[in-house]
């Protein structure tokens, strides 16, 4: 039986997110596409550039408008190796993304499916298509072994 193939900007994320750890961030990666085309990537970044904002979502989003030169991403699908915080979901909602895809859950710090659950907020603006566990397993390994080695 032929295992299930992950999507190409998942695939690409979770590079991004290996690339992060090996600069000693913690393991997260992001990917904005539209129609097909990556127009935005990054990984998690706040201690490299001394920023807490830089989150590997703000920042994928910043380079996304850039490109495409516009503060609305409308149309765009943002794929990430772990479930939101609320900075990154609010930033999400703010943009129009389209459709989220996030791999690991974060019960911890997210607030998607977790603690404030941004989108389900009356005051929420914009609410994306949430598809959650696409390569959940490659991401919660990738978090796991680098929270380890952390510790020592």
């Amino acid at each position: 039986m032929a295992k299930w193939k992950l999507p190409g900007p998942i695939v690409r994320a979770l590079e991004l997110a290996r690339q992060a750890a090996h600069a000693g961030e913690v393991p997260v990666g992001a990917v904005v596409v539209k129609g097909g085309e990556v127009v935005g990537e990054a990984h998690n970044a706040p201690r490299s550039l001394k920023d807490p904002t830089a989150h590997a979502e703000m920042l994928a989003i910043r380079r996304a408008s850039e490109k495409l030169g516009a503060e609305r991403l409308e149309g765009c699908d943002l794929y990430v190796t772990l479930e939101p915080c609320a900075m990154c979901a609010g930033a999400i909602a703010h943009a129009r993304i389209a459709r989220l895809y996030y791999a690991a859950a974060d019960p911890k710090g997210g607030a998607v499916e977790h603690g404030a659950r941004v989108f389900e907020q009356k005051q929420c603006l914009h609410k994306p298509e949430v598809y959650s566990g696409i390569g959940e397993s490659e991401a919660a390994e990738l978090l796991r072994d680098f929270f380890r080695d952390k510790r020592g």
